[in-house]
């Protein structure tokens, strides 16, 4: 994060993109951003895939407000997918769903800050400065239900984006109940191979079972965190 936080430091020279299905809402955030600091670029996206799209393209952007409820995306797997694709941005989650487990969840999974939405302005401008002091930004009133040292699914989110693009599609189909042989004649390898990916999958998670993994991938709604089909394996 001190890299980020170094970026965003530099008055004048960070891009934007503010990613919500509500252009009224990203119009009122593209206001705040503009009164927070003299941003070069400021861009928005209705979808999380054309805010990929965004990333994918030209500079990409050094911070990222990110609402959790898109068109085509719901849950965590948004926010996973936008830090894998953007790893040296900044990433403030701005959601309606603030409750402290979720707050904590993203945290874990990638966001910098969370900000609940139709927060004032001057929550943003709190956020902005706690992170280009390399701080992670929380909102008032939050109460981390994670015990220090107890680990748990808020723990697990945070690995699903270790995963390999192979592994991310055997979790996939681990999620639609196929079994080993299914998922090997469906992805043409070998059942020994998914054996040892599916090892893997749970050493990464931190779980014991398949069950525990699917219940992870399920509370993230990992479905849709997935690699395009030429991805690396």
């Amino acid at each position: 994060m001190r890299e980020r936080a170094e970026i965003l430091s530099e008055r004048g020279q960070s891009r934007a993109l503010v990613v919500d299905d509500h252009p009224l809402f990203c119009d009122a955030l593209t206001l705040t951003l503009q009164s927070i600091a003299d941003f070069e670029e400021i861009r928005t996206a209705g979808t999380l895939e054309k805010a990929l799209d965004i990333v994918a393209q030209g500079e990409p952007p050094d911070l990222v407000i990110l609402d959790l409820n898109l068109p085509d995306v719901n849950g965590l797997d948004g926010l996973v997918r936008l830090r894998n694709a953007a790893p040296r941005a900044a990433i403030i989650i701005a959601s309606s769903m603030a409750d402290n487990r979720m707050i904590s969840q993203a945290l874990k999974a990638g966001a910098d800050g969370f900000v609940p939405k139709h927060s004032q302005r001057s929550v943003f401008r709190r956020a902005f400065e706690a992170m280009a002091r390399g701080e992670a930004f929380t909102p008032d009133g939050y109460i981390d239900p994670q015990r220090p040292g107890e680990d748990g699914p808020g723990d697990a989110l945070e690995r699903l984006a270790t995963l390999t693009g192979q592994q991310a599609r055997i979790l996939s189909l681990i999620c639609e109940g196929k079994l080993n042989k299914q998922i090997a004649y469906d992805l043409s390898i070998a059942e020994t191979t998914v054996k040892a990916h599916v090892t893997a999958i749970m050493r990464k998670l931190g779980v014991h079972s398949r069950t525990q993994a699917v219940l992870i991938a399920q509370e993230a709604h990992f479905s849709r965190v997935l690699p395009n089909e030429g991805a690396t394996p």
